[in-house]
Formats: structure tokens, C-alpha cells, sequence
């Protein structure tokens, strides 16, 4: 059977014509699944028994479960979901002072193989749904309010996988997590991460997403960039450049450089001087992250982190260093997945 979760509205509201129930009910449906977060029929108590037992008999209802929950000092948590078919994801709870974020997944592993993510080790099984994706900010929502006492205020798409090669998905989740029939979150605080697909970066602003956008970065010459990130083959910082012009001309949003500062490998002042020139190549700001060692490379964090921001704040950029947070329980920046198999 079908997840009912997959059908858009006007496919339920064509379902409800063809049983011949009212029209009203396909939207009351519809708030059950994507406001109310529900994960059965059963819990869609205006709606007569008679329906309910109508919608089970001819569909399904995917859910993922929160499998497994690790707590950081800091208060970041680090959440293992298991979806339908026994595949398994990681999603991130990151409370700070000022806001409240979920680190979310969007494929099952990755393809694009990056040296320095453990999540690159991973094969890529397959692309989650909206509603898996759904799925973990409401549990991670729930986390939240029940652990610190607030709702999530911040979703960043910066965890298993490649948010732009699940494009329609994704975007749908987007839409869902959006809609003042969904969640009403402003997609000013939404972030969608890519590492780099330059023909799906002109097509989300082609297609008018008003989410923030983030580039993984970490090396600014083709050479360094190809070497940790192989995805830089086909997609070179030449097209990069082009590809993020066109973002920012079409919507007025300046992109996001993150950059991991890996020592011996992305720290010294020419990358320094490198990183200035292409960051300069386009309106755009700076996140410098720490590096967070993995067991499946022998990469090491730098020393000169605040002496390579400093360095870039006097070339005139934007720059904000992120410190990682739950390293304790790998649930920092480029860990998801280190230990999930364990």
C-alpha cells in the first residue's frame, strides 16, 4: 500500500472525491500529518471511525522511531532514527543561547565520498522521503521541549548525505515544514548545505527557495578541493563561482562558505589568501569550523583557527567561527555517523 504521506494534497483531495467522502476531510488529514505530526490514524480523533478505518485499509503509514538517543555535557543531542525499512539515520539537537537547531538527514550514507566526513564512508543506501525528513525535526522538536524546554527556531540540512541530489524531497520537506498548515517555520531559518552541485544551485534559485544556502567548502583552489572532496571534479570552483553569482543575483541572499581548517591540509596563509579571493568573487560570508577528528581519518585540527579568522576579517569578509559542539558523543560537525554501526 501507498504512505499517504507521499500523496501532495490535491491527490488526497482527488481520493476523497473518488470514495465519496466530503472535501473537508482531505484537509483536517492533512494538519493531522504535517502540524500535528500524527503516526497513525488512530490519533486523527475528529475524524469518524468509519474514515479512519477507510484510510487503513488503503494505506500505510511509514514512521520513523527515535532508536537511540546519546547526550552531550553541552546539551547537544545526538538522535539514531530507524526508518521503516531497518535503515538507520542520525539527526542532531544543537541548543545554544540564542537558538534552538535540528541537524537533519537527507539521505540514507552519501555518495560523494568527502575524506574528512565520516558520513562519506558510508555508502549511500537511498534518499529519505518529506516525511522522513518530517519526521526528524518533529522528533527532535519534541526533544527540545522536553530537554531545554523550547521548540526548534533553526533547521540546517548539514547531516547524512547530499540535500541537492534528493532535490524534490527535500524541497518538498521544505515546503511541508513551511506551509501555515505545516509547521509555519520562515524558511529564513532553514538552511540547506550542498557540496556543491552547481546545476542544482541555479535550479533553487531558478525555483524561488527562500532558504538560506550553505556551500561546503573547505579548500579554495581545485587542486586542495579535489583532494578532500572529489565531488570538486566535476563541479570546479570555476562553475562554483558562476553557480553562486546566479544564486545571489536571483535572490538577494549572500551564500554561506563553510570551511573545515584542517591542519597541514586547508591552515596555512595561502589558503588563507585563497579562501579571501574566492570568497571575494561574490557577495558571500564565512563560517570557519573546527575540524572533529573521525576514526576513519588521520586528519587533525588546527591551532591557528582564530589567527586564520582574524586573518580573513582583515581582508574586509565576513567571518564567524563555529565551535563544534556534542564532540563528546560525535555528534559534531562532519561525525554523524562515525560510531552508528557500533
Amino acid at each position: 500500500m501507498r504512505d499517504i504521506r507521499n500523496l501532495k494534497l490535491e491527490e488526497l483531495n482527488a481520493w476523497f472525491l473518488e470514495v465519496k467522502q466530503p472535501s473537508f476531510r482531505s484537509k483536517q488529514i492533512w494538519q493531522w500529518l504535517w502540524q500535528k505530526g500524527a503516526r497513525s490514524f488512530a490519533e486523527m480523533s475528529n475524524l469518524p471511525k468509519d474514515l479512519r478505518s477507510l484510510l487503513e485499509e488503503n494505506f500505510t503509514f511509514h514512521q520513523t522511531e527515535l532508536s537511540d538517543a546519546q547526550y552531550s555535557k553541552d546539551g547537544t543531542i545526538k538522535v539514531l532514527f530507524k526508518l521503516f525499512d531497518g535503515n538507520k539515520v542520525e539527526g542532531v539537537l544543537i541548543p545554544t543561547k540564542s537558538r534552538t537547531t535540528a541537524c537533519v538527514s537527507s539521505q540514507v550514507g552519501c555518495s560523494l565520498d568527502c575524506k574528512f566526513c565520516a558520513t562519506g564512508y558510508l555508502k549511500r543506501e537511498r534518499n529519505l522521503t518529506a516525511g522522513e525528513i518530517v519526521d526528524q525535526v518533529n522528533l527532535i522538536n519534541e526533544l527540545a521541549e522536553k530537554h531545554h524546554g523550547k521548540r526548534l527556531d533553526n533547521i540546517v540540512y548539514m547531516g547524512m548525505g547530499e540535500p541537492l541530489l534528493n532535490y524534490n524531497e527535500v524541497l518538498r520537506s521544505v515546503d511541508l515544514i513551511t506551509s501555515p498548515d505545516g509547521m509555519g517555520m520562515s524558511p529564513s531559518r532553514i538552511t540547506l548545505s550542498t557540496a556543491g552541485i552547481t546545476k542544482m544551485i541555479k535550479k533553487l534559485a531558478d525555483d524561488g527557495v527562500r532558504t538560506n544556502l550553505a556551500l561546503s567548502l573547505h579548500a579554495a583552489t581545485n587542486e586542495k578541493r579535489s583532494a578532500i572532496m572529489p565531488i570538486n571534479d566535476s563541479n570546479p570552483l570555476e562553475d562554483l563561482t558562476e553557480a553562486l553569482q546566479y544564486w545571489y543575483d536571483k535572490t538577494g541572499n549572500r551564500p554561506t562558505l563553510e570551511y573545515t581548517v584542517i591542519a597541514g591540509v586547508n591552515d596555512d596563509l595561502q589558503s588563507e589568501k585563497e579562501l579571501a579571493v574566492f570568497a571575494h568573487s561574490f557577495p558571500s560570508k564565512i563560517n570557519l569550523i573546527e575540524y572533529n577528528p573521525i576514526s576513519t581519518a588521520d586528519y587533525l585540527p588546527t591551532s591557528r583557527l582564530m589567527e586564520f579568522a582574524e586573518g580573513l576579517s582583515s581582508r574586509r569578509l565576513i567571518v564567524n567561527v563555529r565551535r563544534s559542539r556534542g564532540k563528546d558523543i560525535d555528534a559534531a560537525c562532519g561525525q554523524l555517523a562515525n560510531k552508528l554501526s557500533q
